[in-house]
C-alpha cells in the first residue's frame, strides 16, 4: 500500500511530499498490528529512542531544581566559611592593637577555637558545648597564671583550678550567653547546610530515571507509534500522556511526601536563621565579648585568687623578682564595634538574612515537585496535544479521543494503570534510600529548630540532650531563646585608643594590679 502525505512547510516556505509504504504489521511488538510502514528494526530503534527522549525530558524539567540547590549550596556554604575568617581576622587584628606581644605568643587558644567552630560546621565530630568548656578553661588557666607570675602553677595545680570554674564563674556570664548562641547558631547553620546538600544529592541522583521494559514500551507506543500510521505530526491525548508519566514515575512520586517534609523541615531552620539563630549576629560581636570577658576576669582578679588559694593552696613562690607596669601602661583604650561601612563583604554578596530569605522563596517553589512531574512533562509544547478531550490526538491505537481515566500518584495507585504495566509489589531500592535519607535529614532539621544536634545527644535518655540541645523533641520555645536574642554589652572598642583619663580604675591591691596587666606580661604560657 502507498500513501502520498502533502505537508506544508511554511517556514521554508516550500512543500514536502512523504510517500509511505504500508505492509501487514504482524511482526511488530510494540505498536498496532495493522497496515504499518515501520520493520521490526524501525520499532525497537523507536524503542532506545523513547528512553533517550525521555531521560532527557526528566533531565530538562529537573534542571532547575538541581541548579536551585547546587546554587544556593555552594553561596551558602561560601557565605558562612568567609564569615568565619572575617570574624577570626578581626578578633586577632582586635587583640593584637589591644594586648600586643602577649596574645600573639598565645594566639594558639583563639586560633583553635576558630578551627573546632570551621570543623563543625564543616561536618567534623565536635561537640559544641564540650569545646566551648574547653575554650574558656584555656583561657582561665592561661590568665591565673599570668596574673599569679610570681608563683609557681603546676599542671596539678592548673588542673585543680578547673574543678573550681563553675563555682568562681571568672569571666562573668559571658561564657553561658555566648555557648548558648553559638551552639544554637551553628546547630542552624550546619544542619541547613547539610539539609542543601542532601536536597541537592536527592535531586540529581532521582533525576537520573530508570526504565523498566514496561515504561519503554508505553513510551514506544505513545511517542512513535504514530510514525509507524503515517501520521507523524498527530502528538498524543494528554490524559494518556498522564498514564503513560504517572506509571513510569510511579517511585518517584512517592518521594513526594518525605520531600514535602523535609522542604518544610528547611523553611523551619530557615526561619530561625533569619531570628535568634542568625549566625550573622553572633560571630561579628565575638571579639567584643571575648574582650568583655577577659576584663570581667581582670576585675574580679582579687577574688578569684583567693578563693582559688582557699581551694587549692597557695602555690610556692618563683622566687624571683618581677616587673610590673602601671595600669596605664597595660590598658589605654576600650573598643567599639566596627561600623557598618568597614564591615568586610562576603563573596555571596548579601547579608545572611536576604541570601536565606532568596532560599527559602526557591525552597517553596520546590514543593510537590515529584507528584507534579507527570503534569509538567504532558505539555502540549513538548509531548501532548494539548486538551485532552481533543478529537485529533493520538490515544495509542490511533487518532481519536483518549477515554480510560487518570491515574493517581504513587506506585499502590497504578495497579490498574491501562498503559503502564507496574508491579506494585516491588518498589524501587534506590527511591527508597532516598526517601530514607530525606526523612533522616527531617529528622535532624527539626532538632536543630529547636537547637539540638542529634549527634550528640543521650541516646540512653531521648528526652534530654547530653550535647548542645534543650531536651525539646518537638517545637517549643525554651528560656535558652532569651539568652540567644539577648543584645550584648559592648564594652570594646575596636577603633583605637581614647583618653585614659575618661577610664575609671578603682584602687587595688598588689594581686588586683597584676591582674590588670594580663596579656601582655612576657613570659612562657603553658
Amino acid at each position: 500500500i502507498k500513501q502520498l502525505q502533502i505537508v506544508q512547510d511554511k517556514s521554508a516556505r516550500k512543500t514536502l511530499f512523504f510517500v509511505y509504504f504500508y505492509f501487514a504489521g504482524e511482526h511488530l511488538r510494540v505498536c498496532p498490528q495493522g497496515d504499518t510502514c515501520c520493520t521490526q528494526e524501525m520499532e525497537d530503534k523507536f524503542g532506545q529512542q523513547s528512553k533517550q527522549d525521555f531521560e532527557n525530558l526528566v533531565d530538562e524539567m529537573s534542571h532547575e531544581l538541581r541548579s536551585t540547590f547546587v546554587s544556593r549550596h555552594k553561596r551558602f556554604d561560601e557565605f558562612f566559611l568567609e564569615l568565619l575568617e572575617n570574624t577570626e581576622r578581626s578578633l586577632n587584628e582586635m587583640f593584637v592593637r589591644t594586648y600586643g606581644k602577649p596574645y600573639m605568643q598565645n594566639s594558639e587558644v583563639f586560633e583553635n577555637l576558630f578551627a573546632e567552630l570551621k570543623r563543625y560546621y564543616t561536618g567534623g565530630n565536635v561537640n559544641l558545648e564540650e569545646m566551648l568548656n574547653d575554650f574558656w578553661s584555656r583561657l582561665l588557666e592561661r590568665m591565673f597564671t599570668l596574673l599569679n607570675s610570681q608563683y609557681i602553677i603546676t599542671e596539678d595545680y592548673l588542673e585543680c583550678i578547673s574543678k573550681y570554674t563553675d563555682q568562681l564563674k571568672p569571666f562573668g556570664d559571658v561564657p553561658r550567653k555566648l555557648k548558648a548562641q553559638v551552639t544554637r547558631a551553628f546547630i542552624a547553620a550546619r544542619t541547613f547546610v547539610q539539609g542543601l546538600s542532601v536536597g541537592r544529592e536527592v535531586a540529581q541522583r532521582v533525576s537520573k530515571v530508570n526504565n523498566t521494559p514496561a515504561c519503554i514500551r508505553a513510551l514506544t507506543k505513545m511517542l512513535y507509534c504514530p510514525f509507524c500510521q503515517g501520521m507523524p505530526a498527530v502528538k498524543p491525548c494528554k490524559n494518556y500522556c498522564l498514564n503513560v508519566m504517572k506509571g513510569c514515575l510511579a517511585n518517584q512520586a512517592d518521594l513526594d511526601p518525605e520531600w514535602n517534609q523535609y522542604i518544610d523541615a528547611m523553611l523551619l531552620v530557615a526561619q530561625r536563621l533569619e531570628g535568634p539563630f542568625n549566625i550573622e549576629s553572633v560571630m561579628e560581636p565575638i571579639d567584643v565579648k571575648i574582650s568583655e570577658a577577659i576584663m570581667n576576669m581582670q576585675d574580679n582578679s582579687g577574688q578569684v585568687t583567693y578563693r582559688v588559694f582557699q581551694g587549692c593552696g597557695q602555690p610556692k613562690p618563683a622566687g624571683m623578682t618581677r616587673s610590673t607596669r602601671g595600669v596605664s601602661d597595660v590598658f589605654n583604650a576600650r573598643f567599639r564595634p566596627y561600623s557598618p561601612e568597614e564591615r568586610p563583604t562576603t563573596a555571596a554578596g548579601t547579608s545572611l538574612d536576604r541570601l536565606v530569605v532568596d532560599i527559602k522563596e526557591k525552597l517553596k517553589l520546590s514543593k510537590k515537585f515529584w507528584s507534579n512531574l507527570p503534569e509538567a512533562l504532558c505539555v502540549e509544547d513538548r509531548v501532548t496535544a494539548g486538551n485532552a478531550s481533543d478529537e485529533d490526538c493520538w490515544n495509542g491505537h490511533s487518532k481519536g479521543r483518549y477515554f480510560p481515566e487518570v491515574q493517581k500518584d504513587g506506585l499502590t495507585n497504578q495497579v490498574n494503570n491501562p498503559e503502564v504495566g507496574v508491579d506494585i509489589t516491588r518498589p524501587d531500592t534506590f527511591i527508597r534510600q532516598q526517601i530514607m535519607a530525606l526523612r533522616v535529614m527531617t529528622n535532624k532539621l527539626k532538632n536543630a529548630y529547636n537547637g539540638n544536634d542529634i549527634a550528640f545527644q543521650d541516646s540512653s535518655d531521648e528526652g534530654s540532650g547530653s550535647g548542645s540541645g534543650s531536651g525539646c523533641t518537638e517545637v517549643c520555645t525554651t528560656d535558652m531563646d532569651a539568652a540567644v536574642t539577648e543584645v550584648p554589652v559592648v564594652k570594646a572598642d575596636r577603633s583605637g585608643p581614647v583618653d585614659s583619663a575618661s577610664l575609671h580604675t578603682p584602687s587595688l591591691a598588689p594581686p588586683t594590679i597584676l591582674a590588670l596587666s594580663v596579656l601582655t606580661l612576657h613570659r612562657q604560657w603553658r
